[in-house]
């Protein structure tokens, strides 16, 4: 007896409990940046993923995914965003997290490249270098929330991998394939993308030519020009990099360089480097010039594919310690608010394996706030909620089993199709159909009423856009293509 009041208090804790939960959620806990998307909304993002998806396939990529954390020595490593980090506990350990080193803690990762590097390195032995993957998967940073910059986002990315060595046309290859899956995405309101292009040794070339030294220093602050303006930069370039006012007036000479092919580049640089006493024969040039003639044929070559779609622009740093090589930034015409929607680089030191090095060059698009803007700058929107084309209506619950029946010989010829949740009054199931966007009710065959031994009437299906209703058979019934895809409009 004891035992059954013993469950009966535990039930009622437990009741009580999920009483207030259910209550708690119900009421909303809202999160600062942390999206989710309605169904409509959600069609949206799932397009545009499938199609970043079927473009980067089309290139040859191979799609992984990685686990979420990482160790916090991987993490805490490269550069700014090591600061953004969220790092995990179990519950038994809050309060004793100091025990700990945090390179010994686990963190979610804040970007795709740090999992690729250790994935890369873990598995050399089963991959097939080089080798391109793609992978489109949720990060985390905690940054402070804003418009199109959220603490949870997804990320969609492209990075070939080389094992000892890369060759440089992979330079050219990859911004390429990003605007190809982004010109793809201007069917759904995407304006047309532009990639600006660096490289680092070229910026790193003339900063010693200066007689700089913290060279890493210089591009975190130049990477910032956009969004804090030249004086700003100056000041920190003086500041927190020793450089003088001329040296730092330089920088920011070079950074408002820009060109649309590799001669007009060497051209502009070439009368830089004079302009501020950078020698030819000089071992700083040299590097320079070793940026800038990736970078030129990265501009020239992709000019020949696809014009306008790459150019140089020597402001472009990219904040991230890692990248050695070439960076890139992309930005949409009439967009200038959003900044930056896909950026990337070449990073030949990132991962290691004893004297094996995997050299590697890779973009990524921040797919969250490209979709944000789809949706409420673009006027991105799905055409239905529902992929169902086709809902089934029941006379009664003693026929469900009939509209099932209907309904899986539909979805075996490949047309989606729902059945009513209830045996309702039709008009109400019509209703139910139209709130969610499915064009076509199909109506079971009844007996017709009245006559004594009357012979069944056929199937008959309503496209309720349009009105008509026609009989159907469920084994040979098309829907109009056009009416019964699922689509993103704008």
């Amino acid at each position: 007896m004891s035992g059954n009041a013993s469950h009966t208090d535990n039930s009622a804790c437990f009741d009580a409990t999920l009483t207030y939960y259910i209550d708690f959620v119900a009421k909303g806990a809202s999160i600062s940046g942390f999206p989710e998307w309605l169904p409509s909304e959600r069609v949206v993002e799932q397009r545009v993923i499938d199609t970043l998806r079927k473009v980067f396939e089309l290139n040859g990529f191979i799609g992984i995914e990685t686990r979420a954390v990482e160790t916090g020595a991987s993490l805490l490593k490269k550069g700014e965003t090591s600061k953004e980090i969220y790092l995990l506990s179990r519950l038994q350990e809050v309060g004793h997290e100091s025990d700990t080193p945090i390179e010994d803690r686990l963190g979610l990762h804040f970007d795709l490249t740090v999992p690729l590097s250790r994935y890369v390195v873990e598995h050399s032995g089963a991959l097939t270098f080089p080798f391109k993957r793609w992978q489109i998967q949720k990060v985390w940073r905690g940054e402070r929330p804003q418009e199109g910059r959220f603490r949870e986002f997804v990320q969609a990315d492209i990075d070939v991998i080389g094992a000892g060595d890369l060759p440089d046309h992979y330079e050219v290859e990859l911004p390429l394939v990003m605007v190809s899956a982004l010109e793809e995405l201007r069917a759904y309101g995407l304006p047309k993308a532009t990639v600006h292009a660096n490289n680092r040794k070229l910026s790193e070339g003339f900063y010693r030519g200066l007689g700089l030294t913290d060279i890493e220093g210089v591009l975190r602050e130049i990477d910032k020009l956009d969004k804090i303006g030249a004086d700003e930069v100056a000041r920190l370039l003086s500041e927190t990099c020793g450089a003088t006012e001329a040296q730092a007036r330089a920088c920011l000479e070079l950074a408002e360089l820009t060109a649309s092919d590799g001669a007009e580049l060497a051209a502009k640089f070439d009368a830089l480097c004079e302009a501020h006493g950078i020698a030819e024969d000089s071992e700083a040039y040299e590097l320079a010039r070793q940026g800038l003639d990736t970078l030129a044929m990265i501009v020239d070559e992709a000019a020949a594919i696809r014009p306008g779609s790459v150019i140089a622009d020597l402001k472009i740093a990219r904040g991230l310690d890692y990248y050695t090589g070439s960076v890139y930034e992309t930005f949409l015409d009439g967009a200038a608010s959003l900044g930056s929607i896909c950026s990337g680089g070449r990073y030949d030191n990132l991962a290691s394996q004893g004297n094996r090095k995997y050299p590697g060059v890779g973009l990524s698009i921040g797919l969250s706030r490209l979709v944000s803007y789809m949706l409420h700058t673009a006027g991105a929107h799905a055409n239905r909620v529902s992929p169902a084309a086709v809902l089934v209506a029941v006379w009664n619950e003693e026929d469900r089993p009939a509209a099932n029946r209907i309904a899986n010989q539909l979805r075996a010829r490949g047309i989606a199709t729902d059945v009513a949740p209830t045996a309702a009054k039709l008009g109400k199931q019509i209703k139910y159909a139209d709130k969610l966007g499915i064009p076509y009710v199909w109506f079971p065959a009844t007996a017709a009423e009245g006559a004594e031994g009357a012979e069944p009437a056929g199937d008959e299906v309503k496209n309720i856009v349009t009105g008509e209703q026609v009989a159907a058979d469920c084994t040979s019934w098309e829907p109009d293509t056009v009416v019964a895809q699922q689509t993103v409009e704008i």
